[in-house]
């Protein structure tokens, strides 16, 4: 995997976390223009599926989400090359993604899940595999990993991770286009109301001393 760069990851802060799963929502309301989903109650035809999730104990709260790790174990196991580096991230490309559940076992960090696809908010069948449903065989739900993209394709007239174009109203709801030193933070991070989400980056890095120091301890540790 060809680097250009060291890696951005959102880390979170247990103890500022409440819970409210705030993110997940923005998280997912981001990703689904296409699927007609918008921040306004009645909208949502589809499952709620984000990228990240509140992890819940009997002591804490805290999101969970991709490291975008800079030797990428997922990428190393995809047979299809569907996982790639890229501007400083660890991408998924859906399209190529055939579902088979490698790259959720070779995280470290259980952050890559398979839902099923959804488009227009439509439910996106499989082209050629069929399953006894109700007696009949139907086509088969199509099946792909999903996880945390740092919102790297959902900018003001940029696109979804289908592809399809993403008004500004919708994005800038949620603040994902406030600039953090160059590079805008995902939507999980601006809408936090406790601030316990943090955008790691080279160029956050670069400003702040402190930042600068745990970043390079993050990048010296091996799994």
């Amino acid at each position: 995997m060809k680097k250009e760069r060291p890696n951005s990851f959102v880390i979170a802060e247990a103890g500022k976390c409440i819970g409210c799963k705030a993110c997940e929502l923005a998280c997912f309301t981001v990703h689904n223009q296409d699927n007609g989903v918008a921040a306004s109650v009645g909208t949502v035809t589809i499952p709620v599926l984000p990228r990240l999730y509140v992890i819940q104990t009997d002591s804490f709260t805290m999101p969970l989400q991709c490291r975008h790790c800079e030797n990428a174990p997922c990428a190393g196991v995809c047979p299809v090359q569907a996982i790639r580096q890229e501007d400083g991230a660890i991408l998924i490309d859906e399209d190529r993604c055939i579902g088979c559940k490698a790259c959720a076992v070779a995280c470290p960090f259980g952050a890559v899940s398979l839902y099923k696809s959804y488009g227009n908010g439509q439910e996106m069948k499989q082209p050629y595999l069929k399953e006894q449903q109700n007696g009949r065989l139907e086509r088969k739900a199509r099946v792909i990993a999903y996880k945390c993209d740092l919102c790297r394709n959902i900018e003001s007239g940029g696109n979804s991770a289908s592809g399809e174009m993403v008004s500004a109203g919708a994005v800038n709801h949620y603040g994902s286009l406030t600039e953090n030193g160059g590079e805008p933070f995902p939507a999980c991070v601006s809408v936090c109301p406790e601030q316990a989400l943090t955008l790691v980056s080279p160029s956050l890095g670069e400003s702040r001393p402190r930042t600068a120091a745990g970043l390079g301890s993050l990048r010296s540790l091996r799994l």
